[in-house]
């Protein structure tokens, strides 16, 4: 038998009912808690979710009796199907359920159950309605309600903050087992995501984000589970290998996200006339601006007393639009890798030459009307002819340049 046919999942009995939710509980060596987990969930999902669904266990490479038990559990309970794996690892399970079901809206859960059954709807029903993209519970809401030893929670807060400091996330708990997906993004994003372990989960989240995808966080109560069997040193390494790895990603520009934003991305809103991340932009642009302005009027004083002022404006323009329009790209517009970086600069120039007409013709002006101007007057005509250019290149670096970056970089503020 070759290894790619051990590698194929195989699924316990081919009847599916037409289910709206799927609920998957990965599981590894869970005969103990898998019984009493999936009847509990079973009985919840009866008496409150108001449509058809289905739970499945997704057994990956387990070597007691938890397949066994999965299988008589499919037995006795309508809407239970399992789904084995001859490969651990839980985000490989769940990608591998997720993708094979039929379901549009698809959801997960621990064993254990630690997290309060009675949060299942409310994750779910933005989904239903397709108002969000993505939801998951969060026990760090002010509202949540947990129960958890200390170096757990330390753990767990220190690990989102970390998130928040590399990755910059919006949302708040990337590691709740209590997750829900809409169908018809997770076809989309699922084939994006590397990971087959526990930091499947955080690269999801981040994936969605940065496409552009609403995410629903729902407030939890959770109990923690004292019999817990995650490895916590060796999942914390391999996270901080995924968190490099999606680091690298996003830094060089070679996760295709533009494909997944153009088709569910949310268009940012407009208020009162300012569309949203406008000001963040226009902080960095000034930034970069202040700093390119400074650098112009260096260099034109240094090199004007050889050539003159026109040949001096020139190079220091044309020195300083090139350094101009990479830092706007990167800083500005949140733009990586070097993707069109060719055609970027090339607009850049064509916005060079556009300032250098207005200052240029500032110059002219000037002599035209003081032919003997002191160098003063001469630095402080050119600072008000940059400002004026400057302007004007926001508004075409915005409209033009960067102008398919714009919902992406509106996105960037938050979730």
């Amino acid at each position: 038998m070759s290894t790619e046919t051990l590698a194929r999942p195989v699924a316990i009995g081919a009847s599916r009912t037409a289910a709206v939710l799927d609920v998957v509980v990965p599981v590894y060596n869970e005969e103990r808690d898998l019984g009493p987990c999936v009847r509990r969930l079973h009985a919840h999902l009866t008496e409150t979710f108001p449509y058809p669904f289905r739970i499945t266990v997704a057994d990956n490479a387990s070597t007691d009796g938890t397949l066994q038990v999965a299988a008589e559990l499919k037995r006795m309970l309508p809407g239970v199907e399992v789904l084995h794996l001859t490969e651990k690892g839980r985000g490989r399970a769940l990608k591998r359920a997720w993708t094979e079901s039929d379901a549009p809206v698809l959801a997960y859960m621990d064993v254990d159950l630690s997290t309060d059954l009675n949060a299942l709807l409310p994750l779910v029903a933005p989904l239903l309605s397709g108002h969000s993209d993505v939801s998951i519970g969060t026990r760090l809401a002010r509202s949540s309600r947990v129960v958890r030893g200390p170096k757990r929670q330390f753990i767990s807060r220190s690990y989102n903050l970390l998130l928040r400091g590399a990755l910059r996330v919006g949302f708040s708990d990337a590691q709740c087992g209590f997750k829900a997906i809409r169908k018809d993004v997770a076809e989309q994003l699922l084939p994006l995501v590397e990971d087959t372990g526990w930091f499947f989960d955080t690269e999801v989240l981040v994936l969605a984000q940065r496409a552009g995808l609403r995410i629903h966080e729902v407030p939890v109560d959770w109990i923690d589970d004292p019999d817990s069997r995650v490895d916590i040193v060796a999942t914390a390494v391999a996270d901080l290998k995924g968190i490099a790895r999606l680091g690298r990603g996003l830094l060089n520009g070679t996760l295709p996200l533009q494909a997944l934003r153009s088709r569910f991305g949310r268009e940012p809103l407009v208020a009162a006339g300012v569309p949203a991340g406008m000001p963040r932009q226009l902080v960095r642009f000034a930034a970069v601006g202040v700093a390119s302005t400074i650098a112009y009027l260096l260099l034109f004083a240094l090199i004007r007393p050889a050539v003159g002022a026109q040949a001096a404006n020139f190079v220091a323009l044309l020195a300083t639009a090139i350094g101009n329009t990479a830092l706007n790209r990167r800083l500005t517009f949140a733009v990586r890798g070097t993707d069109q970086a060719v055609k970027h600069q090339v607009q850049g120039l064509l916005l060079f030459l556009l300032g250098l007409a207005v200052t240029s013709g500032s110059l002219a002006a000037l002599n035209a009307v003081a032919p003997a101007h002191e160098h003063v007057l001469e630095l402080a005509v050119l600072v008000a002819a940059n400002l004026a250019a400057t302007v004007l290149r926001f508004v075409l670096m915005r409209v033009w340049v960067f102008r398919q970056y714009e919902s992406v970089n509106s996105g960037e503020s938050g979730t």
